[in-house]
């Protein structure tokens, strides 16, 4: 990986070739800024996880405040280890190795430091917003449009510096981990741009260009490939790079790299459609999805026998070296949820599998397993050598392997037992035709001890993490911090000819403006098949006359149900099986979420699907459970949301929103802006009249009377019975 340094017999430079060498410095400060802010985030992030996972058992520990209800602090979770934690660990790794790979330093230290202020700036923005209910409710991508904008730039700006840094590189050919990087960079950049498409109304509230089908269509092309380019790709690339050196073995296989990588990031782009089987998404974009996934097979085993064959010859050190134990772990939790991923897209497996705590078991083995012990070996044997000095104590590395793996068995194996509990008490039927657990509370009272036990092993994980943040501070407070290294290598001199018997790939890695084109078009391929179709076909999103726009006080109630993050929880869509449509009613069709920005559908069940709930209860029922879920459900998880009765609607936002909806192609009528607060409050007049003769004074103006609007409407388009 790095034969291009000339050295003599113990590492030091050759002074006899010293002439023909260019002496630079690699910048290590930078790596360490990053090391730092993955081991502070990734303690964060775990913590907020650690306390919504207790929420779902102790729903006390909601507060009763605004800002830590599980509904907010759920998706803080998630951006908090992935673009935290992950996030800062990938920069770390990326120019740790890339620096050495292309032998030389970063492109510019400016751009550097601009990158890491500005991602850790939007780390604290996401935070901030998140937990003050600012989202789009859009999975892995809830941050509203400044930060939006903000991701972008600072994106490419790092695109900037590691594109400039190849151009400058002085090792002729790009090593295979350079490969993923530059995939990382130019998908997400796609991804995230055509997924954050939105219009804003506010400062910081803005509706989805996309809305309904087609707007689940792009957020899980989104969303299934910032699991495979933020999550997978890049991490690729450092195993690639610190696998080996960790090892003292080179690549298994360069040739089995090269399928690697070119088959996962042609096929992986077309997997998004597998989170959608049996909606409302058409049945040839499901039926693409999952032949993909199925294939997505090979190249990520391909990968995973990649890296564990690399350690031929080295299993013994691997029972003594901790950096290793994390490795070997980390790709086999690869490989492991590169099989139940194409699995779960099956659609018998989907069928049982989808909206229960099945997928959170196999999101977490990814997680924990994958990104969580890569990032642990990567930085356990980094901080030794840019400090100069050995591990402060391998015991106590050791001992946050196994607590670690610990942790991982105990938060997967629970989650999975819930998994097959719900599906199975979901779909039972009695012997004369009846829904065996026809009350979904049920379903969630049986598997509150697997919920304890979950909470459980990821405290062991994080005992474990912070086991590591001191050995890691007491390695650096022994050692010396190199933050300029030394080194020697030859300029990159073009070639006149091309070598004899040069094989093609090598062609193509010398060559970085083209590689990167060929993975552009590679990556665009399944996208652009899967959505213009989707979006020029009218077939594809068949209309209903009955389905009508939201009322403003319902778009209000809606907007509400965003902020409070209530899809985290509940689905909107009922799929075609008996067991559903007998528990909920008639399952969903495409036409009924033509005006929806953003669309709802959800991807888990912790309470009952909504897409039906309009009617099903008089209005003060959900006045009710919303100010005390178990008044009406005892035994209920939710939180309460008290503040809801007492927080006015801030009508002076109508106009906007109604304005914003029309520009998406929602038929409110020109000028409805100057009449829609006054239809606003006849509806909501009409609601606390029904909620007065159930013995229940609040005034119209509550937000509780917007949700209640809402809720009353879901579903009833298509029943003709819209109950305003």
């Amino acid at each position: 990986m790095e034969s291009s340094t000339v050295v003599a017999p113990g590492g030091a430079l050759d002074p006899a070739l010293a002439g023909r060498l260019e002496t630079f410095r690699y910048d290590n400060k930078i790596v360490k800024f990053f090391a730092i802010a993955t081991v502070v985030w990734g303690i964060v992030g775990m913590l907020v996880g650690l306390t919504a996972a207790i929420q779902l058992f102790y729903p006390d520990l909601n507060l009763g405040i605004p800002y830590t209800t599980f509904g907010r602090i759920r998706p803080l979770h998630t951006n908090a280890v992935i673009f935290a934690f992950v996030g800062n660990a990938l920069f770390c790794g990326i120019y740790y190795s890339m620096q050495r790979l292309l032998k030389t330093r970063m492109f510019s230290d400016a751009l550097s430091w601009l990158h890491f202020w500005g991602w850790q700036a939007i780390i604290v923005a996401a935070a901030l917003t998140l937990v003050m209910g600012y989202t789009t409710s859009k999975e892995y991508a809830e941050l509203e449009w400044p930060i939006d904008i903000a991701i972008t730039l600072i994106w490419v700006v790092f695109g900037i510096n590691m594109i400039g840094t190849i151009l400058r590189r002085r090792e002729r050919h790009m090593y295979v981990a350079i490969w993923f990087y530059l995939a990382t960079f130019i998908t997400v950049a796609v991804l995230h741009v055509v997924n954050s498409f939105e219009l804003p109304v506010t400062f910081m509230k803005s509706y989805s260009w996309y809305a309904g089908v087609q707007d689940a269509l792009v957020q899980w092309w989104y969303g299934h490939n910032a699991v495979a380019f933020f999550l997978t790709t890049p991490f690729l690339g450092l195993m690639y790079y610190f696998l080996p050196k960790a090892a003292q073995r080179p690549v298994y296989s360069y040739k089995l790299s090269i399928i690697h990588f070119w088959a996962l990031i042609f096929i992986y782009i077309w997997a998004g459609p597998h989170h959608l089987l049996y909606t409302a998404l058409p049945d040839w974009a499901q039926t693409l999805g999952v032949v993909f996934s199925i294939m997505l097979i090979a190249p990520s085993w391909g990968g995973m026998l990649n890296g564990l064959l690399t350690l031929r010859g080295a299993w013994d050190r691997v029972r003594e070296d901790p950096v290793l134990k994390f490795m070997v772990v980390a790709v086999t939790a690869y490989g492991m949820a590169t099989f139940e991923g194409p699995m779960l897209s099956l659609k018998n497996v989907n069928a049982i599998a989808h909206f229960t705590d099945w997928i959170v078991a196999h999101v977490h083995v990814g997680g924990l397993g994958w990104n969580g012990f890569m990032t642990f070996g990567m930085l356990y044997w980094l901080v030794p050598r840019m400090w100069k000095t050995p591990l402060y104590s391998k015991s106590l590395a050791n001992f946050h392997f196994w607590i670690g793996t610990l942790g991982i068995v105990f938060y997967a194996l629970p989650m999975y037992w819930a998994g097959f509990t719900q599906s199975l008490m979901w779909k039972q039927f009695t012997e004369a035709g009846f829904l065996q657990y026809p009350n979904f509370l049920e379903t969630v009272t049986q598997i509150k001890p697997l919920y304890m036990m979950r909470a459980g092993g990821g405290a062991l994980y994080i005992v474990g993490v912070l086991v590591m943040a001191y050995n890691l501070m007491k390695t650096a407070a022994q050692g010396q911090f190199q933050s300029e290294e030394e080194a020697q290598a030859p300029a990159l001199v073009p070639l006149q000819t091309r070598p004899k018997g040069e094989y093609w790939h090598h062609v193509l890695e010398r060559m970085p403006v083209t590689f990167t084109v060929l993975t552009l078009v590679a990556i665009l391929i399944g996208g652009m098949i899967e959505m213009i179709p989707t979006f020029l076909v009218k077939s594809n999103v068949p209309t209903i006359a009955s389905v009508q726009p939201y009322t403003a006080l319902e778009l209000h109630g809606r907007d509400i149900y965003i902020r409070e993050g209530c899809n985290n929880c509940h689905s909107q869509m009922v799929r075609p099986f008996r067991s559903e449509t007998e528990r909920y009613g008639e399952y969903s069709k495409a036409g009924e979420f033509v005006y929806d920005h953003p669309f709802l559908w959800g991807s888990k069940r912790t309470g009952p699907d909504l897409h039906r709930v309009g009617g099903k209860y008089p209005d003060s029922w959900h006045y009710h459970h919303m100010l005390d879920p178990n008044t009406m459900s005892p035994g209920s998880l939710m939180p309460r949301y008290p503040w809801l009765l007492d927080d006015p609607i801030d009508t002076t936002l109508t106009a906007g929103k109604i304005s914003a909806m029309r520009t998406l192609g929602v038929p409110y009528g020109e000028g409805y802006e100057a009449q829609a607060n006054g239809d606003l409050s006849q509806q909501a007049d009409g609601i606390a009249a029904s909620l007065k003769s159930a013995g229940i004074e609040t005034a119209s103006d509550k937000e509780i009377v917007a949700l209640i609007a809402y809720l009353q409407r879901l579903g009833t388009d298509i029943k003709g019975d819209r109950g305003d």
